[in-house]
C-alpha cells in the first residue's frame, strides 16, 4: 500500500531526528546539571540560566521520546482482557485503539499550538526567550505520535506471546 510505504519512509526519518534530539537534549541536561552542582559546591556560585536550560532539555527529551516508545510498543499497557481474545480480535482492538490514540494526539497537537501562540509573548527570566519553547516538543511529539498511531492503525503490530 502506497500510504504505508510513505508513512514508513517519513517515520524512519522522523525517528532518526527524534532519537538524535533526545540524545542531545539528555546530554545537555546532564552537562548543565553537573556544571551547576560543581559551581555550587566547588566554587560557591551558580549559573543563573542552568535551571531553565535543564528544564527545557528535560521537557524536550521526554516529549520527543514518546513516539519512539509508541513505535517500539514499550509504553505500559493493560492487556489482561485483550490477551484472552483471538488473534484477529486482538488486531482489531489494536487498530481501533491506535486510531483513537491518533485522534487524541491530533487534539493535543492542535490545542498545544493554540497554547503556544497564546503564551508567545511571555519570556523566560534568565534566557529571555519565549516560554512557548516548552510547548514546541509537545507539538512535535504529538504530531510524531499521531503518525505512528496512524501507521499502527493501518498495520498493527503482531500480538506478543
Amino acid at each position: 500500500m502506497a500510504l504505508d510505504r510513505l508513512l514508513t519512509f517519513v517515520l524512519a526519518r522522523a525517528d532518526t531526528g527524534a532519537r538524535l534530539l533526545v540524545i542531545l537534549c539528555a546530554a545537555a541536561m546532564v552537562a548543565v546539571v553537573s556544571a551547576q552542582v560543581v559551581m555550587r559546591y566547588v566554587f560557591n556560585g551558580s549559573l543563573d540560566w542552568a535551571d531553565e536550560v535543564s528544564r527545557i532539555a528535560f521537557v524536550w527529551t521526554i516529549f520527543l521520546a514518546i513516539p519512539l516508545g509508541i513505535r517500539d510498543g514499550t509504553h505500559v499497557g493493560i492487556t489482561l482482557l485483550v490477551e484472552r481474545l483471538p488473534a484477529g480480535v486482538q488486531r482489531l482492538v489494536a487498530r481501533a485503539t491506535s486510531a483513537l490514540g491518533a485522534a487524541l494526539m491530533g487534539v493535543v497537537f492542535w490545542t498545544t499550538i493554540g497554547v503556544a501562540l497564546a503564551t508567545w509573548s511571555e519570556r523566560l527570566g534568565a534566557l529571555n526567550i519565549t516560554s512557548s519553547v516548552f510547548f514546541f516538543p509537545v507539538i512535535l511529539g504529538a504530531l510524531h505520535s499521531a503518525l505512528h498511531l496512524v501507521h499502527l492503525a493501518l498495520v498493527p503490530m503482531e500480538p506478543r506471546a
